[in-house]
């Protein structure tokens, strides 16, 4: 049967069989207010079919009428800033730059720096919140992964603060500085998986299923709405994932077509899969699209770091793809609850299935690079568990050699329009300048 010969389709079985069947209420947190009801956002979000986009009904604490006697007076904020790494032909990044050095544009307008600092400067808070998947495929590498996270807690600076999500659209730890709870929340999301002190599917389900709910997304679009603000200069996300809820969003990305030359036993298993797919998205439609995504991901002035555990396919030939999906899947057929003769038939995978998982997996994969460029971060993949703490080291690293360059644009207009933003080094066209491609303008209700 294919469940038992596909690794990467009995994951993505297993979360949509079985995840239904675990929900549990998002985590709350007296910590800091502004997190205090994490996930509250999605309830507000209600897709409408005739614009083909997400409508976000406002709190009900906003709703209160105002007197018609009653002054508002608001000051204008309107800062614009960009985390930018800047860097040379040879992909180095280039250090010493000033204020005087940077050329924006707003809609092809000259603007003037209003505001400058050094990516490494301790005294300008960083808000870092990292967004940990633990749904099938990534428990090979979440025991490396926690330990690689903690490397990166290790680095905060003294106003730097750091939560923790996971893909169950939990917070799992709050804002803090607090080095130690935030390795204790990472040891509690081990504890919940077989990888300490368990060895069989039996001896974990009593207490919670051995892998996360797999809604990345969801996870993500209640961070970009709820965990940053005004205050936050540097807000940062680091999204550890391979966005399998790509598949259930409004839009979604949807799986290949069977491939030919099956046999009737696979096709079967594929057709059942397909059709266990569609009832599972039926009941568990989501009301945003990754448009919708990409849209909060600009709105919030994120800079989001994306690692996605497995093998880079973006930019392969389809051998190379093939090859790359058997070497996945041999590491994820070490998981506990595969059987040993479903190991050993994964040696002889036919390329068709493999070719299907490739297919799908890169859909995914360039969803994903599509959200770290337009933040200006970046997709790695994380082939060996080994390579974690030299990702999570490289995102720190990054994060200190960047500029934060800001301005007040010229156009006050308040139309909540998208606005395009070029960033340019004086008299250097060669260097290549990452950061945020565009932000979008308050709105009339401002």
């Amino acid at each position: 049967m294919l469940t038992r010969r596909a690794p990467h389709f009995l994951c993505i079985t297993s979360i949509l069989v079985l995840c239904p069947f675990t929900f549990q209420a998002f985590s709350q947190s007296n910590e800091k207010p502004k997190l205090s009801n994490f996930g509250s956002s999605l309830e507000r979000l209600k897709w409408n079919a005739e614009r083909q986009a997400t409508i976000e009904t406002k709190r009900k604490d906003t709703q209160s009428k105002r007197s018609d006697s009653e002054e508002v007076v608001r000051v204008e904020t309107s800062l614009v800033v960009s985390d930018v790494l800047v860097l040379d032909q040879q992909g180095r990044a280039v250090q010493g730059l000033t204020a005087k050095d940077f050329v924006l544009t707003e809609e092809g307008k000259a603007q003037s720096v209003g505001m400058f600092s050094l990516g490494d400067n301790v005294s300008v808070a960083r808000s870092i919140v990292l967004i940990i998947d633990y749904s099938c495929m990534q428990l090979p590498f979440l025991q490396t992964s926690v330990d690689a996270a903690k490397t990166l807690i290790d680095k905060l600076g003294p106003w730097d603060r750091m939560a923790i999500i996971t893909d169950d659209v939990e917070l799992l730890v709050n804002y803090t500085n607090n080095h130690r709870k935030l390795k204790d929340g990472l040891d509690v999301l081990l504890k919940r998986t077989w990888l300490v002190g368990h060895n069989t599917l039996a001896e974990t389900q009593e207490r919670h299923l051995p892998f996360g709910r797999g809604f990345q997304y969801s996870a993500l679009m209640a961070v970009l709405k709820e965990a940053f603000n005004d205050e936050d200069v540097r807000p940062i996300v680091v999204f550890q994932t391979q966005g399998t809820e790509a598949h259930i969003l409004q839009k979604p990305i949807i799986l290949p077509p069977n491939p030919t030359g099956l046999t009737p036993d696979m096709k079967t298993e594929m057709d059942r899969g397909a059709k266990r797919h569609q009832e599972y998205m039926r009941r568990n439609k989501r009301e945003f699209s990754l448009s919708d995504v990409y849209k909060a991901a600009e709105k919030s002035r994120a800079t989001i770091y994306t690692v996605v555990p497995g093998f880079r396919l973006i930019g392969l030939s389809v051998d190379e793809q093939i090859a790359q999906m058997r070497a996945l899947n041999d590491q994820v057929i070490v998981l506990p609850w595969i059987s040993k003769r479903t190991r050993q038939e994964n040696l002889n995978l036919p390329r068709d299935i493999l070719r299907w998982e490739a297919e799908d997996m890169l859909n995914l994969q360039s969803a994903l690079a599509v959200l770290s460029t337009i933040t200006g971060g970046w997709i790695e993949f994380l082939n060996q568990p080994s390579q974690a703490d030299q990702i999570y080291s490289r995102i720190f690293s990054d994060i200190n050699r960047r500029y934060l360059v800001g301005y007040y644009p010229t156009n006050k207009e308040h139309d909540g329009k998208r606005r395009k933003i070029i960033i340019e080094v004086r008299e250097h066209p060669e260097y290549i300048v990452m950061g945020r491609k565009a932000y979008y303008a308050p709105g009339p209700d401002w």
